[in-house]
This record gives structure tokens, sequence and C-alpha cells, in this order.
């Protein structure tokens, strides 16, 4: 992967998902082994993708409370706030089957109404549907519409708000979403973009990324992190609208003989400049990085590597 050496890339929305369910061991989430054949392959990640610009053009139905509130926090461009919550319901249900969506006679705007009735996104007619739009030869509003649903506000919150560091050479204004897995539905099979998937717990998650034995990026073992604390899906969703979400912008640096990663509450962020080799910094862009701040080495033609920001300020 090429480093950007010249003027930072331009920003492109996306929304990344944290699918959440309850389980007899605790709080799990739902991560994915993006393909090796992707960019980022074999690392473990959220379900997610760039906004697309059909995802803003139509309105859909909403059960539950109105986009405008639901978004708030996030986003205050009514527009684009409604282009990411779209992507984000679309790309869950292209790169897992899951669909955050009910039947449309229960669609209002208030946060009373009729009980959401459970959809089952299974079966020959809903894998064409799946493959069409995975081929953008249909829409999220089409889908909704062709099976008479809406989307339920009521399992998916905002959470948090990362940017890409300015040295890549593709970079994303990424919108990171908490969702309930809807009642009856379980994740079905793979897309192209994934080799494999798990449920896991995030300590558990984070203890295997500690040792290596899960490759992630930086933000999504962080989004992890704000889970700890956390016992149920609906504990997660009750705590979202209370979170001051501000965007952060991790810088990748080189000092010392390693490469650091840091992130706006580090000492050293502030002064940081980009690496004064910015291919070297970019080979590490995927690496593992620890729940600790301890280094580690990838191989022994590439740098040490240290991350920091790894505790909370």
């Amino acid at each position: 992967m090429a480093a950007n050496a010249g003027p930072p890339a331009s920003l492109r929305h996306a929304a990344t998902v944290v699918l959440l369910r309850d389980a007899p061991g605790g709080l799990e989430a739902y991560l994915v082994e993006r393909a090796r054949s992707m960019t980022f392959g074999g690392v473990f990640a959220f379900p997610g993708g760039r906004v697309d610009p059909v995802d803003g053009d139509i309105e859909v139905p909403w059960v539950g409370q109105a986009l405008a509130g639901v978004m708030s926090a996030l986003e205050p461009d009514g527009a684009l706030a409604r282009a990411l919550v779209h992507a984000a319901v679309r790309e869950t249900f292209e790169e897992c089957g899951v669909l955050l969506a009910t039947q449309a006679t229960a669609a209002q705007t208030g946060p009373a109404g009729p009980r959401p009735v459970s959809v089952d996104p299974t079966g020959p007619g809903w894998a064409a549907d799946r493959q069409a739009m995975e081929r953008r030869e249909l829409t999220l509003a089409g889908l909704l519409a062709r099976h008479g649903l809406a989307l339920r506000a009521d399992l998916l919150a905002p959470w948090a708000r990362w940017i890409t560091p300015e040295i890549e050479p593709r970079r994303y204004d990424t919108r990171f979403f908490m969702a309930a897995l809807p009642p009856g539905q379980t994740p079905g099979e793979l897309s192209g973009e994934a080799d494999r998937m798990l449920w896991i717990r995030p300590a558990d998650a984070l203890e295997r990324h500690a040792a290596r034995d899960l490759r992630m990026l930086p933000p999504t073992a962080w989004i992890l992190s704000d889970l700890l604390g956390f016992t149920s899906v609906a504990d997660v969703l009750a705590a979202a609208p209370s979170r001051a979400i501000t965007s952060v912008m991790p810088k990748i640096v080189i000092f010392d003989d390693a490469v650091h990663f840091l992130l706006p509450h580090d000492p050293e962020y502030a002064d940081a400049g980009p690496p004064v080799d910015p291919a070297a910094a970019t080979t590490i862009a995927a690496a593992p990085t620890g729940s600790s701040a301890d280094g580690w080495t990838r191989g022994t033609d590439e740098p040490r590597v240290q991350v920091a920001g790894r505790e909370r300020p």
C-alpha cells in the first residue's frame, strides 16, 4: 500500500456498525475477518463501508425516534445524517444479512406506537436482493419498499467518529453506530469482503488482540474497550444519547526507531509532524495494536511499533 507523501487526501464519508447481542456469557460483538484479497486483509473489523451517492437520495420510513433525534449528536446536516444511517443499515445487510427493519405498518415518527414486528430476511428472494444490493442494482429504499418495511430507530445509536490519518492515500470520515441484533435474526452467509466471522465478548477480543491472536485496527480495539463496562445491549443503547461525540484523527509518526500511533490526548500529539519516511509508516497501518502501550515487532525488516493512546485521558 502506497503512502500519501503530498497534501492530505480528501475525506469520504463512511459508516460502521457494531452489531451487538446478549449471550449467556455476557455482551457480544460481531466481527468479520476481511478477505485476504482486500486492503487490510486478515484484519478483524465491524461491518461497514463508504456512503454511496444513492444513500441520501430518498427518505425511507422509520419506526421510533425521528432521524434528527437519532443523529443530532453525530451530524447536524440532515441530508448527510440520512445518508449515513442508510449506509449503516445497507452495509450491515450486505455484509452479514442482518436487516434493522420492521413492517412498515408500524412506521411513525414518535417514540410511541405499535410494537415492531420481527423480520426474517432469509430465503432465496432475500439472498437475491442482497446480491443485487452488493452489485448496486438495488438501493436500500428499493429493498424496503419491495418488502413493505421501515427502518427501526430503536435498534441503532451513534457512538463515535474516527478520521483516517492524513498520511493515508485513502481517507474516511467514519461514524460508528451501535446496533442491537434484531430478534429472530442471525447473520447469514458472508459477503465476498470477508473470510469468516465471530461473535465475541469485548474483553475476550481485546485479550486475544493483545496476544497477537486477533488482528484489529486501533479504532476497532478502542470501540471494543468502550464496551467493557456494559453488561447488556440495552445498557449500551441507553448510554448512547448522553455521549459527547468528537472526531478522533490519529497521527502516525516515527521516532526512536519505532512507529508510533498517537491519539489526540497523547502529550506528543499536538507537536507531531508527518513521518520522515511515509512508506515505512504505512507498512504498519494494518498491523494489530495491543490493548496496552507495549510495543511489538512485525518482522526483522520493519520498524518496531509502539502504540500510544491506550489509556483514557
